[in-house]
């Protein structure tokens, strides 16, 4: 009997070594399974054989030259033979978000009990993120993380993010501790549509990929409906100025960026900076001033609920054609008391809304300025 439960062991143990040996090599992961119509910085691909896929980002911050795979692994397949990249097995359990927009992605595919921790919670506006019952973590901040409460959540995952390259304190860390980790790049899209596209990606990861399609599908009609009836109807184009100083250096968005192009969809027209990409760049002070006193309408105003907030930074604000006709809106209708905007959580995934927003305000004549969603009148 000894002999035949020892037999049985050995042949046991050489059955789990090959199972665990892959079959597959990365050059099988050449079938399409989702090219994004819009953003320029993922691709979902698959195998003939097997469910697994293989997820691969690219460049995942301004001026990165970088590009990370990830393995989706499903009924235990094993990642391609001589794979480097993370590998995360499908469908996620548990996400700690870096992002508050990734936790808007998770919310809006139906997957918000999966974040178990974030990246300042006094900063999101998602109400099951914020109460206290759902025991959603935060995890802290880039060199402040605390690495110990993110091993006490096991996360199947890590959604980060990088500014100026890599951030490999974190990533270093998170190898070392066996715990997978992604960039997300839907900040660096100058696409308003291609940064909710990215949402494709944690379908994917998910296992939502049928209702990711169809609401992506949704939010797509109702943005470029709305563009094509701008484009049609709306005339003329009024003049924007965007933002105010930061410690008295005024920044403006480059002309294809996300804000811009936003405006522009809208039937407006932004001053911009020069530059590509979405990092906004200084411009002189005189010339910042000499553009405000042009504008018809002033966004994105920084913290400033009221005009008489906003003239008390700098008295020449009172002057501005913008103020003076109380055509001044601030992205954070939705605000948490410290500061977070539903505009860059809940925003990414729809910027239909964003757009209805924009529209109702540079055209009341085709929008609903009093039905507007992210933005509010300063009065």
């Amino acid at each position: 009997m000894r002999v035949k439960i020892a037999i049985f062991a050995v042949l046991t143990a050489i059955f789990c070594a090959c199972n665990n040996v892959s079959n597959s090599s990365l050059e099988d992961f050449r079938v399409e399974k989702f090219r994004p119509e819009f953003a320029t910085g993922f691709r979902i691909d698959s195998s003939e054989e097997g469910e697994s896929s293989l997820i691969t980002i690219s460049n995942p911050w301004q001026g990165a030259d970088f590009e990370q795979r990830i393995f989706v692994a499903r009924n235990h397949e094993k990642a391609p033979a001589g794979f480097r990249g993370q590998v995360i097995e499908a469908p996620i359990r548990s996400v700690v978000c870096m992002s508050s927009g990734y936790v808007a992605m998770f919310d809006a595919l139906g997957q918000i009990y999966k974040v178990k921790g974030v990246s300042g919670i006094n900063f999101i506006t998602n109400a099951h993120v914020r109460n206290p019952l759902a025991g959603v973590a935060d995890v802290g901040y880039d060199a402040n993380l605390d690495f110990e409460r993110i091993v006490a959540l096991r996360p199947d995952v890590v959604m980060m993010y990088g500014v100026a390259g890599e951030n490999s304190l974190i990533t270093s860390k998170l190898r070392e501790l066996g715990i997978p980790y992604m960039y997300i790049g839907d900040y660096v899209e100058q696409s308003p549509l291609g940064k909710a596209e990215w949402m494709m990606v944690v379908a994917e990861i998910t296992d939502c990929s049928a209702k990711a399609d169809s609401l992506f599908g949704a939010v797509k009609r109702n943005y470029q409906a709305l563009a094509t009836r701008v484009a049609d109807h709306a005339a003329p184009r009024p003049k924007v100025m965007l933002n105010t100083p930061y410690r008295d250096i005024w920044f403006l968005p480059p002309a294809d960026s996300y804000m811009a192009r936003f405006i522009a969809d809208a039937g407006g027209d932004a001053f911009t900076a020069d530059g590509n990409g979405n990092t906004s760049q200084p411009i002189d002070s005189e010339q910042a001033y000499l553009l405000a006193s042009q504008a018809e309408v002033w966004l994105n105003v920084g913290g400033c609920t009221t005009l008489k907030e906003l003239t008390a930074q700098n008295p020449r604000f009172a002057a501005m054609p913008a103020v003076r006709n109380h055509r001044v809106y601030n992205n954070n209708r939705t605000r948490t008391s410290s500061g977070g905007s539903d505009f860059w959580e809940s925003g990414l995934v729809r910027p239909d809304l964003i757009l209805h927003d924009l529209v109702s305000i540079l055209h009341p004549e085709i929008g609903e300025a009093e039905g507007l969603i992210y933005y509010e009148q300063l009065k």
